[in-house]
C-alpha cells in the first residue's frame, strides 16, 4: 500500500491529508486564529469548587474557565496526614472530596484534555503527559504502559522490560506503537529530551504567575512528523519552504533515515488540486454518503452525539434478503470507520445498521467495524449492540470536529436543518392578516413574500381553495420578492394613490 502525506501550508491555514493508494483516509486543518489547545500546559488558579459535582473551575487565562474533575487530579500523598497509619493511604485518597484536594485561589499546573466547545470550557487534568515519537513521558506517575495497538504479547513484554530499565526514577512511560521492534538504545535520547523538557516546564511554572500558558503542544505540521510520518509512508510533500526546512531538521533528529522521503512542492498551481484532494474535501461533510453497492449512510451530528444510519438505497441484491442486508452492512461498516476518521467525529456515536435476523451476521458486521477502526490513530471503543439493534461506540476527542472548523450554524434554520414549508408560511400569513389588518385604516395592502410561497397561494386560489381571509372593504395584492427568505413576510398598507398605482403594476391582486 502506497501512503503519502500532503501538507498545504499558507499564512491563513494549514491542511494535511493522508493518502493511501491515492484515496484520502485522514484530513486535518488548522486555522491561524483558531489554535488547538489539547496538550497545552498551564499554570492555573482555582476559581470555584463545586462539591456537589466533585469538580472545580480553573482560570487558565482563556475566555471560559477550564473544568477539572476530581478523578483527573493527582494528589501528593505527602501532603496529607492520616490518623491511623494502618489504613491504606490510597483508599483514603479515593474517599476524599474535591474540597480536600483543592482550595479556592490555589495555583495548580494542569494540561488540557479536551478542546473547549459550545458553552463548555476546556477539560483539564493534573496528570501531565509529554509525547515523543516512540514514548510518552508521564512525570507525575510511576508506571510503565504499552500501546494496545501492539498486539503481540511477547513484544509488549519485551518493550515494557526495556523501558522500565531506562525510565527516569519516579516517572512513568507509555510505549507508543511506533516503538515496535525498537531496541534499548533507540529510546535513550528521546527519554533524555523529554526529561529535560519536563525540567524546563517546572522551572517556568515556578517563575510565572497564574494564569499563564507555560508550555504549548507542537503545531499540526510537527505533530504530523511525530505521529504520522512512519516508515510505511513513502512521501511527505510540503509546499512551504520554511516549514520544509523545519520538517527536515526535525526528521534529522527523530528519524534521519527518512529525510530523503521529504519532498518540496515548488509549483505555482494549487497543491491539493494537483493531487485531487480539493474534490475529496468537498465531499467529506455531505450528510449522505453513497456506497459502491448502491446503499448509503446518513451522518447527523448533534451536540450530544453523532448518529449514523445505514440504508440499502439502490442495492437490491440477488436472491436472499439477509445476504443483501449483510453485504450492505459490511460495506457500510468499513465506510463508517473511514468517515469517522475523515470528519474527526468524537464523543458518543450511535450506528443504526439495517436489522439482521442472524446473530452470526451481526457478529460479522461488528467484527468488520472493529477491524476497520484499528486504522484510526485516535482511541475508539466499540461497546456492542443494544437491545434495539444499535451499535454504541465512542471516540476520544482530541481536536475540534471538521464540521465545527469549516461550517457555522445556519442563521435561517438555527442549525436544525429545517425551514418552514410554504404551507406553514401561508397559514402564518393568514393569521397575521386577521390579527393586524382590521386594526389599521388602510383599505389596500401589498403583501411581499418569497416566490415559492406566492406560487403556493396562487395555485390554491386557482383550485378555489382560498388561503387569505375575506375581509369586507379590504383588498390584498401579492408581490413575489426573490431576495426574501422563505419564512419572511411583509404586509404594507397603501395610502397614496400614486404609490398605489406603482406598486400594483408588479403585484397580483388576490381578492
Amino acid at each position: 500500500m502506497e501512503r503519502k502525506i500532503i501538507a498545504d501550508i499558507n499564512m491563513h491555514e494549514s491542511r494535511i491529508a493522508l493518502l493511501e493508494n491515492g484515496e484520502m483516509v485522514e484530513f486535518q486543518t488548522e486555522r491561524t486564529q483558531r489554535e488547538r489547545l489539547v496538550g497545552n500546559i498551564y499554570k492555573g488558579k482555582v476559581a470555584n469548587i463545586l462539591p456537589g459535582m466533585q469538580a472545580a473551575f480553573v482560570d487558565i487565562g482563556l475566555n471560559k474557565n477550564a473544568f477539572l474533575y476530581a478523578g483527573d487530579i493527582l494528589v501528593d500523598k505527602s501532603d496529607f496526614v492520616f490518623q491511623n497509619d494502618r489504613i491504606i493511604i490510597s483508599n483514603d485518597l479515593e474517599k476524599m472530596g474535591i474540597s480536600d484536594m483543592l482550595k479556592q485561589g490555589q495555583d495548580i499546573m494542569i494540561q488540557v484534555l479536551k478542546q473547549p466547545g459550545g458553552s463548555k470550557g476546556a477539560r483539564v487534568t493534573t496528570h501531565i503527559t509529554l509525547p515523543g515519537r516512540r514514548l510518552v513521558l508521564m512525570p507525575t506517575v510511576d508506571h510503565v504502559g504499552v500501546s494496545r495497538k501492539i498486539e503481540n504479547e511477547n513484544e509488549r513484554e519485551r518493550l515494557k522490560l526495556i523501558v522500565d530499565r531506562v525510565r527516569p526514577k519516579g516517572m512513568g512511560l507509555i510505549v507508543r506503537t511506533a516503538a515496535e521492534g525498537m531496541q534499548e538504545e533507540d529510546f535513550i535520547s528521546e527519554i533524555k529530551f523529554l526529561a529535560r523538557l519536563w525540567e524546563k516546564i517546572k522551572e517556568r511554572c515556578e517563575k510565572l504567575s497564574a494564569p499563564r500558558l507555560i508550555h504549548s503542544e507542537e503545531g499540526m505540521v510537527f505533530r504530523t512528523v511525530r505521529d504520522m510520518f512512519t516508515p510505511d509512508v513513502s512521501e511527505f510533500v510540503i509546499n512551504d519552504r520554511e516549514y520544509y526546512d523545519k520538517v527536515l531538521a526535525l526528521t534529522s533528529f527523530i528519524a534521519p533515515e527518512m529525510k530523503k522521503r521529504i519532498k518540496f512542492f515548488d509549483e505555482h498551481y494549487d497543491m491539493f488540486e494537483h493531487y485531487g484532494i480539493n474534490e475529496k474535501i468537498d465531499k467529506i461533510l455531505q450528510r449522505k454518503v453513497w456506497l459502491k453497492s448502491g446503499g448509503y449512510i446518513v451522518v447527523d451530528e448533534t451536540e450530544a452525539l453523532t448518529s449514523i444510519d445505514v440504508n440499502t438505497g439502490k442495492y437490491v441484491g440477488e436472491n436472499d434478503l439477509q445476504d443483501t442486508i449483510l453485504n450492505v452492512n459490511v460495506e457500510a461498516a468499513n465506510e463508517i470507520a473511514k468517515q469517522i476518521r475523515l470528519r474527526d467525529i468524537s464523543g458518543i456515536i450511535i450506528i443504526d445498521f439495517i436489522d439482521m435476523e442472524k446473530e452470526e451476521n451481526r457478529n460479522i458486521v461488528l467484527d468488520t467495524l472493529k477491524v476497520a477502526l484499528k486504522l484510526d490513530r485516535t482511541k475508539t471503543s466499540v461497546l456492542g449492540i443494544t437491545q434495539l439493534g444499535l451499535v454504541e461506540m465512542t471516540r476520544k476527542k482530541v481536536r475540534r470536529k471538521l464540521s465545527i472548523l469549516t461550517k457555522k450554524e445556519c442563521p435561517l434554520c438555527g442549525g436544525s436543518g429545517f425551514v418552514d414549508s410554504e404551507e406553514s408560511v401561508a397559514l402564518r400569513l393568514r393569521r397575521e392578516v386577521i390579527k393586524n389588518v382590521n386594526e389599521t385604516s388602510f383599505n389596500d395592502f401589498i403583501i411581499e413574500l418569497h416566490p415559492s410561497v406566492f406560487d403556493f397561494i396562487m395555485a390554491k386560489k386557482n383550485e378555489n381553495d382560498v388561503w387569505l381571509p375575506v375581509i369586507p372593504g379590504k383588498k390584498f395584492f401579492l408581490k413575489p420578492i426573490k431576495t426574501l427568505l422563505v419564512h419572511e413576510i411583509n404586509i404594507c398598507g397603501i395610502a397614496e394613490d400614486r404609490v398605489r398605482e406603482e406598486l400594483l403594476k408588479e403585484s397580483q391582486m388576490f381578492n
